[in-house]
């Protein structure tokens, strides 16, 4: 359940449209209305969202012999103290650094070195994995996740801060999935075993080949996972759509049950249509209207990236991402709002109709 609270911020969101509608219900000589509490699909918990992955070992002496392409010190490093807790977005870049080095290797190695094959095997394992570590780094990283938890505080107009931010690590992300994504063969259960085949007998579809990605593109994914920290764009966006959503309907239903109360025509006095056009264009086609379609753009700039990237894989059994995803990122709540705002300028475009006022009059 969420309450409206109108602080002592005058430039706030609230305070943008209690003023709209006070102006309004004064001219009508009726009360104003706040909005109705109301509820929205939470982001699930942690533990809700958590993919586990194999643990997949290279016996030490085989770790030992890949000292001879440089993919030793790597292993070493990621089971070190530091190693073993890093965050979500490094283990991804441990994964994406360990594909590369095994390309590596099986590149310098001799095709019938007995170690050839076993890194073949583990190449294909560890492909079919990192769709996985991108999912638990977007949904439980914490930088990540704090972007997509409900932030219970609107945008003010003009103080959408970290739309740049969070569109630019969407977009390279998506970019980054496309590189190591995975063919409808291979969306299996990440609980299940992954058996060790060589690779004369695994399935041709087994595994798209992952595009190299290199050491300075990976680590552009820590630079963008940094700007994000400040922020909690996409929950302050979805906060922010669904609180001017209750507005609009709730500004809308007074000013439709009070219609009939508004004289026009002609050789009536429509003093009272004159005064609200007055307070319509003062404060909402200055401040509100701007705000409505500044959220409506960037939406619809970041909705695709996030729709993608947070498609629920298998075997997520988790109902209530469903809600979440179906509400926020499949368009659900889009919709609402844009029916809010499209209802709300119909109830203005019919009564300048009726009254005879030119729209942009003044």
């Amino acid at each position: 359940m969420v309450v409206f609270f109108v602080g002592c911020d005058r430039q706030s969101a609230d305070a943008q449209f209690e003023t709209y509608q006070d102006r309004l219900a004064n001219v009508l000589d009726i009360s104003p209305q706040a909005p109705d509490d109301f509820s929205f699909p939470p982001f699930p918990p942690t533990r809700d969202l958590t993919l586990p992955v194999e643990d997949i070992r290279i016996n030490l002496l085989d770790a030992y012999e890949l000292r001879k392409c440089g993919l030793f010190n790597l292993i070493a490093e990621r089971n070190s103290i530091l190693g073993k807790v890093q965050d979500k977005t490094r283990q991804l870049r441990y994964e994406l650094l360990f594909l590369n080095g095994l390309q590596h290797c099986l590149t310098v190695l001799p095709k019938d070195a007995e170690l050839y094959n076993t890194l073949k095997d583990y190449q294909e394992q560890k492909q079919r994995l990192l769709p996985i570590y991108l999912w638990n780094m977007l949904t439980t990283g914490e930088e990540w996740r704090q972007q997509l938890t409900l932030h219970h505080r609107a945008f003010a107009p003009q103080k959408l801060y970290g739309f740049n931010e969070a569109l630019n690590a969407y977009t390279y992300t998506q970019h980054l999935a496309e590189r190591i994504k995975v063919t409808p063969a291979t969306a299996q259960s990440p609980t299940q075993t992954i058996t060790q085949t060589t690779s004369s007998s695994a399935p041709a579809t087994t595994a798209a080949a992952t595009q190299a990605v290199s050491t300075a593109q990976i680590d552009r994914l820590l630079s963008y996972q940094e700007k994000l920290h400040p922020y909690h764009y996409a929950g302050q966006l979805f906060y922010s759509i669904e609180h001017a959503t209750h507005w609009l309907n709730t500004i809308t239903s007074m000013l439709t049950e009070q219609e009939k109360t508004i004289p026009c025509g002609e050789n009536r006095n429509q003093q009272k249509a004159t005064y609200l056009n007055n307070v319509f264009h003062k404060h909402f086609v200055t401040t509100l209207q701007p705000y409505l379609a500044q959220l409506d753009s960037q939406y619809q700039q970041i909705q695709p990236y996030l729709q993608t990237l947070l498609q629920p894989p298998r075997p997520l059994d988790s109902p209530t991402f469903t809600q979440y995803y179906q509400y926020y990122l499949a368009g659900t709540q889009h919709q609402a709002f844009r029916d809010a705002t499209l209802s709300h300028v119909a109830f203005w475009q019919r009564t300048f109709k009726r009254c005879n006022i030119r729209v942009g009059s003044r």
